[in-house]
């Protein structure tokens, strides 16, 4: 409540003032503002402030005199007109949040590169895509275990609903990781790479005829360049392999479906993106480790480890551990993005993503490619980018 009190010359009419002396000035006092200020209703529980002073001084004789103060209440009080420039907070925090998503994109392509580029020489000597994968998830799993104990990151609050929800997560996850690393045992990189940027189509044929899902008809339109991009890659593929491309297909129908699972099992969940893709970590492997052993074996293991250290030497053990770690950083930054923005941004990331790989896999391996398959290439390519956008 703002209460006003005025000060007229009426207030000073029973007082005499003495006449001001020359060259001297008398300070104002708050004895008649206090006894005026009594007279009417506020609240004096609260702290008073003191707005504005008009007139504040003794004048002339001959002038009127008058003083007038606004006072209000503390908790009720207006913001101080003055004019100060500060800075635009709401701006500063926009350009730290864009900077924020443009170090975890630079980090999550850069790791993924890295992964793929010591995947393919793992697999190049060491052709044994379950094994690999099996070390892949145990490295992580290892790395977020000593993370916990040491209390570097915190340990997320779990039961056991939790772990039963993330069962089938872990199951498309698991299928997904092996077919895609399979697929890069058979084939290049970059053909893998762009045979997995038609999974939006699997995701809207797989949410419209399971889920009953429906979306607008440019989302199906940006379907087409997709899939007629990914056919004329792969026919044009100068070391084209079936179980390769069936690998490559494999894993993007898996990881569809842990999405899909993801979404409808996790919310609600108060899981760090950083913790759930730990969680997803340990329970792929557990999952993976009984059927690696029953489709390849120690035995298989073995021999094939020896034979590589023989041809490539003590590095290859370092390949083995770059690839192990660099999949599971990858992996645990993409979903501590996904704490920061939106399934589109994302998406738009995982597309340019796949461009550098594609891209950095071809100079470094020296890939064979035609023209038409480059062609093919960019049309899947700029689909996934079209889709992306017709989803907004």
């Amino acid at each position: 409540m703002i209460s006003s009190v005025k000060l007229t010359a009426s207030s000073f009419t029973n007082r005499k003032l003495p006449l001001p002396k020359p060259q001297s000035f008398l300070q104002p006092t708050f004895q008649n503002v206090k006894q005026n200020l009594i007279n009417h209703s506020f609240s004096s529980q609260k702290p008073l402030y003191i707005s504005s002073i008009e007139n504040f001084s003794l004048l002339k004789k001959t002038e009127q005199r008058g003083t007038e103060c606004k006072a209000y209440e503390a908790d009720r009080s207006r913001p101080l007109e003055i004019n100060i420039d500060l800075p635009d907070e709401q701006a500063r925090l926009e350009a730290a949040q864009r900077l924020k998503i443009g170090i975890y994109f630079a980090t999550w392509w850069a790791l993924n590169v890295v992964f793929n580029i010591y995947n393919k020489k793992v697999l190049n000597a060491f052709p044994y895509p379950w094994l690999t994968s099996t070390l892949s998830l145990a490295t992580g799993s290892l790395m977020m275990l000593i993370s916990w104990a040491t209390r570097i990151a915190d340990a997320p609050k779990t039961d056991l609903e939790f772990w039963k929800t993330l069962f089938p997560v872990a199951v498309a996850h698991t299928i997904g990781h092996v077919a895609a690393t399979v697929s890069m045992s058979k084939v290049a990189v970059s053909f893998t790479h762009i045979i997995k940027s038609g999974e939006p189509a699997f995701s809207v044929l797989v949410s419209r005829f399971l889920l009953g899902e429906m979306f607008p008809v440019p989302v199906y339109l940006s379907l087409l360049p997709i899939i007629g991009g990914c056919a004329l890659a792969a026919v044009t593929e100068l070391n084209f392999n079936m179980t390769g491309f069936m690998g490559a297909m494999i894993s993007n129908l898996a990881f569809v479906f842990r999405n899909i699972f993801s979404k409808k099992g996790m919310k609600g969940k108060s899981v760090s993106g950083m913790n759930y893709y730990a969680c997803l970590s340990i329970l792929s492997l557990l999952i993976l480790t009984p059927f690696a052993i029953a489709v390849e074996g120690p035995k298989m293991w073995a021999a094939g480890w020896e034979n590589a250290i023989t041809q490539i030497g003590p590095h290859f053990i370092w390949w083995v551990a770059a690839q192990s770690v660099f999949y599971h950083l990858y992996n645990q930054v993409s979903y501590m993005s996904l704490d920061q923005i939106s399934p589109l941004t994302f998406s738009i990331g995982n597309t340019m993503k796949r461009i550098s790989v594609i891209v950095s896999s071809i100079i470094i391996f020296h890939t064979p490619v035609q023209p038409i398959n480059a062609l093919g290439a960019a049309i899947a390519i700029l689909g996934t980018f079209l889709y992306s956008q017709a989803k907004l």
